[in-house]
């Protein structure tokens, strides 16, 4: 099978970065959604609107473009590895220290300041792996590494299985988990290689402002936060509305869509697997187009069957598509990044991107409420448009498969 046989010709060192960035995605991903699942009792034990709570979620995304350019420009300076721990230890502190949160201002601010940390750890992460592995590898390694969010999400569900127990407070502790990956990264992962020449070269000069590197790639990174734009809009607007469609639109008993919401982030990992592989075949431009156009003929299926199985069919497919697609950008965006700047560059248009996307389940909701709780159509507006743009701006746009990451800019 060729995605093990790549996983295999990896040495110890590619193996220790991949996991690394993986586990750092996974496990903000993992604290990001505990606060998700917990809302609504923060909410009452505060005496809050939940509103109040919710802007939670909001205050974390605007945090996390701001993050991700200061990480990721330390990045370019210091290295991947001990910024990775940096943030890695922060993301942890801060999720544990809002378990003990006095008052909901207090909880907002500590959430604010996890979304700051949090905004580095993509980047970072995707650079330091892709950096070290081969060229050849990239796209199964960057299909994987996507998926790590669908991973944290699932993990952080099986964490909710506790709350009764444990309480909301319980459930924001777990947050501490992550801080152990921090002692493997110590002891098992080494700095970039691309970084480490980079840096052997640049010893007797000093290092560029961000200014000064993005000069030139100005339209570059505007293209990236448009593509982000697309892609967030892509992603959310067919995941984060769709329990609350199975809920109020179905009115599937919490078991049902449980097991629909695991089968989504089945799709969702395969997906990422198949498409980043399929991109060092086809290519990064086409591999993308492709998986979002079988979105489209999924979206009958996906948002308007009536029997479990159709649906669960559907929201897999759907998912197997919208991840695919999603998994070839860490490898795609790190490739049309400024190699001073690879640190800050995927990273910073991601976030950007995603909050640029943040009024997406505000319309989605809209859409359906004007329309009689019609969450069906609001999710197949939203999925089609998304997927078509996606396609459309990804296929007029650059790539640069394969570039050198320890040369100088790679010809297109």
């Amino acid at each position: 099978m060729v995605i093990v046989d790549e996983l295999r010709a990896l040495n110890g060192p590619q193996r220790a970065a991949f996991f690394a960035s993986l586990a750092g995605w996974a496990l903000d991903a993992f604290d990001y959604f505990l606060l998700v699942f917990v809302l609504k009792d923060i909410a009452r034990d505060f005496h809050a609107d939940i509103a109040v709570a919710n802007s939670a979620v909001f205050l974390t995304l605007i945090a996390r473009p701001v993050g991700a350019l200061v990480f990721g420009r330390l990045a370019d300076r210091y290295g991947r590895r001990p910024m990775l721990m940096l943030v890695v230890g922060l993301y942890s502190v801060l999720a544990v220290v809002s378990a003990f949160s006095p008052t909901i201002l207090f909880l907002l601010a500590l959430r604010t300041c996890f979304g700051f940390a949090m905004g580095g750890v993509w980047g970072i992460g995707a650079s330091l792996a892709l950096e070290t592995i081969p060229a050849k590898s990239r796209g199964l390694v960057s299909g994987i590494l996507q998926e790590g969010y669908p991973l944290g999400y699932f993990l952080a569900a099986i964490a909710n299985l506790f709350l009764p127990t444990i309480g909301w407070r319980g459930m924001l502790a777990l947050g501490a988990l992550p801080a152990l990956l921090i002692l493997y990264i110590q002891r098992s992962v080494r700095e970039s290689p691309a970084w480490e020449a980079a840096k052997a070269t640049a010893v007797t000069t000093r290092p560029p402002g961000l200014l000064q590197t993005l000069k030139g790639h100005w339209g570059r990174l505007t293209y990236a936060v448009l593509l982000m734009t697309c892609f967030n809009f892509f992603s959310h607007g067919t995941q984060d509305l769709y329990p609350v469609f199975l809920k109020v639109q179905h009115k599937f008993a919490p078991a049902l869509v449980t097991t629909l919401t695991v089968l989504l982030n089945l799709g969702a990992i395969f997906g990422g697997l198949v498409f980043g592989t399929l991109s060092e075949r086809i290519g990064r431009r086409r591999a993308i187009v492709l998986a979002a156009l079988i979105a489209l003929p999924v979206i009958p299926l996906w948002a308007y069957s009536a029997a479990p199985l159709l649906l669960g069919l559907g929201v897999f497919m759907m998912q197997f598509a919208v991840q695919g697609a999603f998994g070839v950008l860490p490898a795609h965006l790190n490739e049309l990044s400024p190699p001073a700047a690879r640190g800050a560059f995927p990273g910073f248009a991601y976030q950007l991107g995603n909050l640029f996307a943040a009024s997406n389940a505000y319309i989605q909701t809209r859409i359906a409420e004007s329309q009689h709780n019609n969450y069906a159509l609001a999710l197949a507006v939203i999925c089609g448009a998304a997927a078509v743009t996606v396609a459309l701006v990804t296929w007029l746009g650059p790539e640069r498969k394969g570039a050198d990451f320890t040369g100088a800019e790679p010809v297109a």
